[in-house]
C-alpha cells in the first residue's frame, strides 16, 4: 500500500502509555516529514524508547493513534512489517551464526531488498562475513544490527540509541552509514541522549521530558531559542566564597547565571564582553577564578535551560 500523497509518513496523536503508577508517555503528538531524520532527544526515562516501541508495533498504547506510511498496526501489520526497518536499543543475535547466516536469515523475512552481499558491504563487514557473531566487537555487532534493519529496503527506519556504549570511531562509522541512508530520501526516527549525534544527524529534533515534547525544531532553531550563543563555566578559589547570581546576570553580555556542580555557568550573548566583565567583577571583589571553560551553545544547553537538568541525568 503506497503512502498517501502529501501525508507525513509518521503521524502520532494523543499517545499515552503508563506502567503501574509511572506515566511514560503523556499525550504525545508528533509528525515526521518524508525524507527527514527526526531525532527524539532526552534523558533516560523521558519516554523516548516507549514512544518508539509503540511506533514499531512492539507495545500497545493505552490511548492515542499511530499512523505509519498511511497505515495502522491494528489493520495493516503484515504490510507495515515489510516496509519498516528497526534497530532496537539492544539487539540480541545468535552468537553461533556467522555474519552471512544472520543477514541471510533476516533477508528471508522480506519480499524485497538488496542481496545479502550488498547489505554486508553496505555496513562494511565484508571481511567478517564468515565470522561468528560471538567474535565480533561491539561496533561490528551494532553494524550487523543495522544490516538486519536495512535488509528489507525499508521506507521508514527506526534507530533506538544505536551508538550507546560504542567508542568514538565505531560511533562515527554508524553515523556515516545513517547519513548514506538519508541521502536516498528515506525517513528515519532516531532516539539518542547524545546531543552531538542529534545535532549532526537530525533535520529536526523533539526534546522529550517526562513523556512530553517540551521543544521542537531544527537543531539550529532550538539552540537559538535560548538567546545565548556561548556558555561560560567557571570556578572560584576559597571555601564559602559565593557570587550572587543576580549580580552575575547584570554583567555585560550575560543572559542567565546558575550554580553548577560547585561552580557557576553563564549563558552569554557576546563571549568577549562577558568574560571581560566577569574578570573585572571578580578582581574588584578580590576573588580568584581558578577554572574557566567556554563552548558554543548546544542542544544539551537547551535542555538545561528548559528543565534545569542535564540530558544524562537519571
Amino acid at each position: 500500500m503506497p503512502t498517501l500523497p502529501n501525508k507525513p509518513p509518521v503521524c502520532v496523536h494523543g499517545l499515552r502509555k503508563a506502567y503501574s503508577d509511572v506515566l511514560a508517555v503523556d499525550g504525545l503528538d508528533l509528525e515526521v516529514r518524508a525524507g527527514e531524520c527526526f531525532g527524539l532527544l532526552g534523558p533516560n526515562g523521558a519516554g523516548k524508547t516507549t514512544t518508539i516501541e509503540i511506533c514499531e508495533g512492539l507495545l500497545a498504547p493505552d490511548a492515542g493513534t499511530v499512523e505509519l506510511l498511511g497505515m495502522r498496526w491494528e489493520t495493516d501489520a503484515p504490510e507495515l512489517r515489510q516496509r519498516l526497518g528497526v534497530q532496537l536499543q539492544e539487539t540480541q543475535l545468535s552468537e553461533k551464526l556467522t555474519v552471512d547466516e544472520t543477514v541471510r536469515l533476516f533477508r528471508s523475512f522480506y519480499r524485497r531488498g538488496p542481496s545479502v552481499g550488498e547489505v554486508i558491504a553496505m555496513v562494511q563487514l565484508e571481511e567478517k562475513r564468515g565470522s561468528r557473531v560471538g567474535g565480533l566487537s561491539g561496533g561490528q555487532k551494532q553494524r550487523l544490527a543495522m544490516a538486519c534493519a536495512l535488509v528489507g529496503d525499508p521506507d521508514l527506519l527506526f534507530l533506538d540509541e544505536p551508538t550507546t556504549g560504542l567508542d568514538p570511531q565505531a560511533r562515527r562509522q554508524l553515523w556515516e552509514l545513517i547519513e548514506r541512508f538519508k541521502t536516498e530520501g528515506r525517513t528515519i526516527i532516531l532516539t539518542t541522549h547524545y546531543m552531538d549525534e542529534a545535532e549532526r544527524l537530525s533535520d529536526r529534533v523533539a526534546i522529550m521530558d517526562h513523556g512530553k515534547v517540551i521543544s521542537l525544531g531544527t537543531p539550529r532553531e532550538l539552540i537559538a531559542s535560548i538567546g545565548a550563543e556561548h556558555m561560560v563555566a567557571f570556578a572560584v578559589d576559597g571555601d564559602g566564597v559565593t557570587l550572587n547570581l543576580a549580580s552575575l546576570e547584570s554583567l555585560d553580555g550575560v543572559r542567565v547565571a546558575r550554580c553548577e556542580n560547585g561552580g557557576y555557568e553563564l549563558q552569554v550573548r557576546e563571549l568577549h564582553r562577558a568574560v571581560a566583565a566577569l574578570f573585572e567583577e571578580t578582581a574588584r571583589r578580590g576573588i580568584v577564578v581558578t577554572e574557566l571553560r567556554t563552548h558554543s551553545a548546544t542542544l544539551e544547553d537547551v535542555f538545561v535551560s528548559l528543565t534545569g537538568r542535564h540530558l544524562r541525568d537519571e
